[in-house]
């Protein structure tokens, strides 16, 4: 969830707590050895965190080469925060970038300045304009395929200091395309909440990891079908993430940039948190029908697992909103 909008309500100072945070009980967990799967992984193999400028309003910003490097100089602070905590860094886009960029060179620039100071391999996420409008334009260019090749530019010019890119344009053809274009052993994290399961799934010649935020809904269903993956039993795993497939489309149905209320709704529904409340006032980002509708799906795909609960939770919220 750290990889989307953040600066929506949680400060710069508690993202930073956050990511110490988490990072800290990922440590713990390794060294205590609970978990023999965990044995000889790192901060880095269980927790990844985003570097973005949310620290800085793009509002306070003008295109020009002070713009350019006030960014930049957000960008490394973010860097250096989640890399002392010993995570893996996913470089987010940045709205700032997005409102001072002239073009394509200046993406270029900042992140291959960012990608030479990383310490280690890192994840560029791509996130587009239906998630976050003020990033339209992203990579230097309204026009897909251009910033594509800007992308790439980049991956190619680096591909020993990116693990990995997140693409999240909601695009599965495109998605392909850009798999099949990644240099060895660059992945493709998709971040297509409409379209993971064929693209989980795979073709003859690759498949995609896994980056969602529609994980966090359905976490129950993606951990079964990525252990039927690992057991060679495709098929079971593919038919697993399908059923799940309508309750993403609704979650991340328009408006997207929306998709939190209904992860949040449903981790209140399961009894994870004691109230259904998100920074920002976001909880009110969806109407009460659509969140019906979110618990329907979430029942047809099983993921209610005490589902007495969950109705008694859906049946306050509904009194209180006045229709039950």
């Amino acid at each position: 969830m750290d990889t989307a909008q953040r600066g929506m309500g949680l400060d710069y100072e508690a993202t930073k707590e956050l990511i110490r945070r988490s990072a800290a009980e990922a440590a713990a967990v390794v060294e205590a050895g609970t978990y023999p799967a965990l044995a000889g992984r790192t901060v880095r193999d269980l927790v990844a965190c985003g570097a973005g400028t949310d620290q800085v309003d793009p509002a306070s910003v003008e295109p020009g080469e002070a713009g350019i490097q006030t960014v930049l100089a957000a960008y490394l602070e973010q860097l250096e925060v989640v890399e002392t905590s010993g995570a893996k860094v996913i470089l987010m886009a940045s709205r700032a970038l997005a409102k001072v960029a002239s073009g394509a060179q200046d993406y270029l620039d900042v992140y291959t300045r960012l990608l030479t100071t990383a310490q280690e391999p890192v994840v560029l996420h791509w996130l587009g304009p239906m998630f976050d409008p003020a990033l339209a334009g992203y990579w230097g260019s309204d026009d897909v395929a251009e910033a594509t090749e800007t992308f790439l530019t980049l991956i190619r010019q680096n591909p020993e200091k990116v693990d990995g890119v997140k693409v999240s344009l909601l695009d599965a053809e495109h998605e392909k395309r850009l798999r099949a274009a990644l240099p060895e052993g660059v992945r493709l994290y998709t971040g297509d909440d409409f379209n993971y399961p064929e693209l989980i799934d795979g073709d003859d010649t690759a498949y995609s990891d896994a980056l969602l935020g529609i994980f966090a809904a359905i976490y129950p269903a993606a951990s079964t079908a990525l252990q039927a993956y690992d057991a060679g039993d495709a098929a079971r795993g593919r038919a697993i993430l399908d059923s799940t497939r309508e309750l993403g489309k609704h979650i991340f149905s328009a408006p997207t940039f929306y998709y939190k209320t209904g992860i949040a709704f449903l981790s209140w529904l399961n009894g994870h948190q004691s109230g259904f409340q998100l920074v920002g006032g976001l909880h009110a980002g969806r109407s009460l029908p659509h969140l019906a509708h979110t618990f329907v799906l979430a029942d047809q795909a099983g993921l209610l697992p005490d589902p007495q609960l969950a109705a008694e939770r859906m049946a306050s919220l509904l009194k209180t909103g006045g229709l039950a």
